[in-house]
């Protein structure tokens, strides 16, 4: 995913949910989706609107409004939340039954132009269940989904990188320069280290359950982090050229802005500063 990214973070950006609901699946029990078809996961929550789950009698229902829907409009399916009373439940749900409207709300955004996030309205859609109520968020792979997300975020802070190694074949760079390029070289090896080893720890079982939840908040700031920093270094030691002449720099820039926001910032590493306070002192690595 990182390779995609550093080459088309639209492209990447579409990909990776389809990839996640593909995981989500085979989590639950093996099955795979079906072929041709393709999947997003939308589990956002929003102010105001609410996805709510009915069981009828000849299966489930969903009603209501769901916000942040990537690329509703041109998918086939998606896994989607709703509320189950006090608890969330997942449901495969076909776009294309009756009872879904896309196309709502608007989009602005001049980063991943083309992959438009939108509320989706549903009045009376069959859908499937996929686990039972909570299960979505309480399996292992919800953490390790976030940390994929986070590989994503650094292949995109890899393709800005390259426009640096670029400027430094086309021309001697002076200290200022060299110095920009070994900050960004410094920066991503350490976000590269960091996945590589939560890759390790998802493989050997040292991921599950709040393990997992804390390693992908740790990984998700030190690579959103990572990139905020290959974005600063990258607009001082290229200046406005590139932004302004170069389509291709300028959108890999806007798409990696937009993206990495979905961290939450200092709201996450206040979550995170929450968890080491209260884990016991065996389970931190200083």
């Amino acid at each position: 995913m990182a390779t995609v990214a550093a080459t088309d973070l639209q492209v990447a950006r579409a990909l990776e949910p389809h990839l996640d609901a593909v995981a989500i699946l085979d989590e639950l029990d093996g099955r795979d989706v079906p072929a041709g078809t393709t999947w997003g996961v939308f589990a956002a929550e929003g102010p105001g609107v609410r996805l709510e789950a009915r069981e009828a009698e000849d299966g489930w229902v969903l009603d209501g409004t769901k916000p942040w829907c990537s690329l509703a409009g041109r998918l086939s399916h998606a896994l989607v939340t709703a509320w189950i009373g006090d608890a969330r439940g997942l449901f495969a749900l076909d776009l294309r039954s009756p009872g879904v409207t896309t196309g709502g709300g608007t989009w602005v955004a001049r980063g991943l132009p083309e992959v438009v996030s939108t509320p989706i309205d549903l009045a009376g859609v069959r859908a499937e269940p996929v686990g039972g109520p909570g299960w979505y968020l309480e399996r292992h792979g919800f953490a390790w989904g976030g940390i994929g997300v986070a590989a994503v975020w650094y292949g995109g802070a890899v393709g800005v990188a390259r426009r640096l190694l670029r400027q430094a074949a086309e021309r001697e760079l002076d200290q200022v320069g060299r110095a920009h390029l070994g900050a960004v070289d410094r920066t991503l090896h350490a976000a590269r280290a960091v996945l590589a080893e939560a890759a390790d720890d998802v493989d050997a079982g040292r991921a599950d359950g709040p393990a997992g939840a804390v390693l992908a908040l740790r990984v998700r700031a030190v690579v959103a982090g990572a990139v905020e920093s290959v974005l600063r270094h990258g607009d001082h030691a290229l200046g406005p050229g590139p932004l302004v002449g170069e389509p291709e720099h300028a959108a890999a820039v806007a798409d990696l802005h937009l993206y990495v926001r979905q961290h939450h910032a200092e709201r996450d590493d206040a979550t995170l500063g929450a968890a080491v306070a209260g884990a016991p002192d065996d389970s931190r690595a200083w």
